[in-house]
């Protein structure tokens, strides 16, 4: 299986961090986000990555290469100093990323979780993963019943920016910049969206208040 790292997001909120180095290379334990997650990947299994990049994204490629000393063969989307949020990013890569069922996750987030527990087949629109809501999002995104998500529960859950997408889920989707929330609202309502709720260790590195204490708490 085929995975993709958002990297190319401006990471305004980690200002003035971010203003001279790509949020994914800003370091936890003294190590790169996005290295953190290659491992992860490539713990599971995982050898072929593609990574979109923005605004200082020569950086992430400098820094990466080819992948090869990770273990891991990488190819770069490039989408210049305008990000084209998350859904435009996955769909300007498609025609890296094939047409079977692949792996997306968020640069920025720093956890323990294991991409070996992902459904190794794939025959609605998505599979994510869900944690406990944070402080920063209390109310959550969506309620997992019966492994379905639902836009509309008791108990909510917080999207973790890890899931499994089909590639025709994008198929029809215009290039451009595009949202990916309001098409999970949509495939949710359809009951086209599974999930699974991840109880281990999961931070999103927002802002660089929380860097400084993840990196606290992994001293």
């Amino acid at each position: 299986m085929i995975a993709m790292i958002l990297a190319a997001g401006r990471g305004e909120r980690m200002r003035p961090l971010s203003d001279t180095v790509p949020k994914p290379l800003l370091e936890v334990a003294g190590k790169p986000l996005i290295v953190h997650q290659i491992e992860a990947l490539n713990l599971a299994g995982i050898e072929r990555i593609i990574i979109n990049t923005g605004r200082l994204g020569k950086q992430i490629q400098h820094y990466l290469g080819t992948g090869q000393s990770l273990g891991v063969s990488i190819l770069y989307s490039e989408e210049g100093d305008e990000p084209l949020e998350t859904a435009g990013g996955i769909i300007k890569a498609l025609p890296l990323l094939g047409d079977e069922p692949f792996i997306v996750a968020n640069a920025d987030i720093y956890s323990d979780f294991d991409y070996q527990s992902l459904p190794k087949e794939l025959n609605i629109d998505g599979h994510l993963v869900l944690v406990d809501n944070p402080p920063h999002n209390p109310e959550g995104d969506f309620a997992l019943e019966g492994g379905l998500l639902r836009n509309d529960g008791t108990q909510r859950l917080t999207y973790s920016g890890i899931g499994i997408y089909s590639a025709a889920f994008f198929k029809d989707c215009a290039c451009g910049k595009l949202p990916l929330a309001p098409l999970l609202r949509h495939s949710a309502q359809e009951n086209r969206l599974s999930g699974q709720h991840f109880a281990g260790y999961w931070n999103d590195i927002g802002t660089p208040q929380r860097l400084d204490e993840v990196n606290k708490s992994r001293a």
